[in-house]
C-alpha cells in the first residue's frame, strides 16, 4: 500500500489519513515493544500447535495472522493477551509476561458470551471498555462517557444505544463490540476475525476506525481470512500449524505461500487491485466465505 499509514485502511475515497506521529513511550516499560517473541511455541496443555515464532510488533504498526481453521491464529492471539501460556520460547508484551498489563490491551475474540448472559443494552456493553480504568468501585467520568459516545458514533451504533444487545442483528452486535474496543483506548489492539458478519459498508467503517487507532499510537494484531485486507498490513504471518511466511503483506501473499497455507493461490489482480484467488482447479473463490471456528 502506498501512503504514510501502513495497516488496514479504507479503499473508499476521501481525505488521506494524517501521517503517523511519534508518541512517547509510557513511563512504565519505557521503550518496550508491544509484542516481542523469540522461538515461541503456542498450544494447549503443553502440546504445540505452532512453533518457531519470531516476531516483533512495534507501536503504530500492524500484524495480520492468516490461516485456516486449526492453523494456530486464535491460539497465538490468546497467548498474546495471557489467556494461554506459551508452550516454549519467550514472549513479552510491553516488556512483561503476557497478561501482566491488561489495562493496556483491548481484545476482541470470536465469541462474546458475556453479551448474552445478561440483558445488556448496547451502550452498557461499550461502557465495559472503561471498567479496567475505573476499578471495582469507580464511577465513569465525563471523559469516559465521551469516549463511549464517540466510539459508538464511529461504528454507527449510537442509534442502538438503548436497545438490548440480543435484539440486534449479528452484524450490528459485531459493530457494538468493535465500538467497545475503540472506547478502550488501548495501546495494543488484538482482534479475532473482526469483520465476521459485517456488510461492505460496515467493513469500510471498521477499516477507517482502526487505521485511526494506528495513527493514535496503538499497535494492531488481527486474525483474518480476508487476503485483501491482510495485504495492507505492515506484517503478515501465514500460518498452517507452522509459520509459512512472515513479512510485508504484498511480499508474503505469493501464489506459492497461499497455496501452502490455504490450498488456494493468487492468479493475479483484478480491477482496483483486488486479488483474484483460485483453488487448485482454477475456480475463483473467496476465502472470507470459509471462516471456520476458532483454533
Amino acid at each position: 500500500m502506498s501512503g504514510p499509514v501502513p495497516g488496514p485502511v479504507s479503499r473508499a475515497s476521501g481525505p488521506a489519513p494524517a501521517a503517523r506521529r511519534e508518541l512517547p513511550a509510557p513511563a512504565e516499560d519505557a521503550g518496550a515493544d508491544p509484542i516481542s517473541a523469540t522461538g515461541l511455541a503456542v498450544g494447549y496443555e503443553g502440546r504445540s500447535i505452532v512453533a518457531g515464532i519470531d516476531v516483533t510488533v512495534r507501536p503504530q504498526t500492524s500484524l495480520a495472522l492468516v490461516g485456516t481453521n486449526g492453523s494456530g491464529k486464535s491460539t497465538l492471539l490468546k497467548t498474546i493477551v495471557g489467556l494461554a501460556r506459551p508452550v516454549a520460547g519467550s514472549m513479552t508484551v510491553f516488556g512483561k509476561q503476557p497478561g501482566s498489563l491488561p489495562r493496556r490491551i483491548a481484545y476482541l475474540s470470536q465469541f462474546h458470551a458475556s453479551g448474552f448472559a445478561l440483558p445488556l443494552r448496547a451502550v452498557e456493553v461499550v461502557r465495559m471498555a472503561r471498567y479496567p480504568e475505573l476499578g471495582l468501585l469507580g464511577r465513569m467520568s465525563s471523559e469516559d462517557h465521551d469516549l463511549v459516545a464517540a466510539a459508538m458514533r464511529t461504528m454507527g451504533v449510537d442509534r442502538f444505544a438503548d436497545q438490548a444487545l440480543r435484539s440486534l442483528s449479528g452484524g450490528q452486535q459485531q459493530r457494538v463490540y468493535l465500538a467497545q474496543v475503540l472506547a478502550r483506548r488501548a495501546d495494543l489492539v488484538v482482534l479475532d476475525e473482526p469483520t465476521a458478519g459485517l456488510d461492505a459498508g460496515a467493513r469500510e467503517i471498521y477499516l477507517e476506525a482502526f487505521a485511526a487507532e494506528l495513527i493514535r499510537g496503538a499497535a494492531l494484531v488481527t486474525a483474518t481470512h480476508d487476503i485483501e485486507e491482510a495485504a495492507e498490513y505492515d506484517q503478515v504471518m501465514l500460518l498452517a500449524r507452522r509459520v509459512v511466511a512472515l513479512g510485508p503483506g504484498r511480499e508474503v501473499l505469493t501464489p506459492d505461500a497461499l497455496l501452502e497455507t490455504f490450498g488456494m493461490f493468487v492468479r493475479g489482480s483484478g480491477p482496483h487491485g483486488r486479488f483474484i484467488v483460485v483453488d487448485r482447479g482454477g475456480r475463483e473463490v473467496d476465502p472470507r466465505e470459509h471462516i471456520d471456528p476458532a483454533d
